[in-house]
């Protein structure tokens, strides 16, 4: 875990030359940013964590170099919140977890929603829709924010120790 540490505070570090950053982490839930943000801070890993409420924000120390870290929360209500938060950042990590299965929708655009008369569960009216193919979307509808052209963005792919995860690849050709 270390090492990952090391990596990503190396990359920030190698982006600016300010000795101040602030980068915004966000992603869908469950993808696994506040784990990054808890091994960025503390350089300890735990799989037991509550999910974000709204946003957290830590300084993480190291050396000379201060980074502000703002973890957004991924739930739906909270998305609308990412533009204002990635607005004036060093730089964007978009999380995505590649331990979902790539299906045959990946590559497609989401279903639009449609009114079901008289469908008595909520399941039953609401399509399943891939998790991949909502990630692309809110990554593509943050990176048409005109206030966000020209921050550096991370895409970041967690939980690849997972078996069968996506690969590299795979998530490039999703996303």
């Amino acid at each position: 875990m270390a090492s990952v540490l090391d990596w990503l505070l190396s990359f920030f570090r190698g982006l600016f030359s300010s000795k101040h950053l602030e980068i915004c982490v966000v992603g869908l839930q469950s993808a696994g940013k506040t784990s990054l943000v808890n091994l960025l801070s503390s350089g300890q890993f735990s799989e037991e964590v509550v999910p974000t409420v709204g946003f957290n924000m830590r300084k993480v120390r190291n050396g000379n170099t201060t980074i502000k870290v703002w973890d957004i929360g991924g739930q739906p209500r909270y998305r609308t919140l990412w533009a204002r938060y990635c607005s004036g950042v060093s730089a964007i990590v978009f999380v995505v977890d590649s331990s979902l299965p790539i299906g045959p929708t990946s590559h497609q655009a989401a279903p639009v929603p449609q009114q079901q008369a008289g469908a008595g569960d909520a399941a039953a009216a609401a399509p399943l829709v891939d998790p991949w193919v909502i990630a692309k979307e809110e990554l593509h509808a943050l990176l048409e924010r005109p206030a966000l052209a020209g921050i550096p963005l991370l895409v970041l792919a967690t939980k690849n120790d997972v078996k069968g995860a996506a690969t590299v690849e795979e998530v490039i050709r999703v996303m």
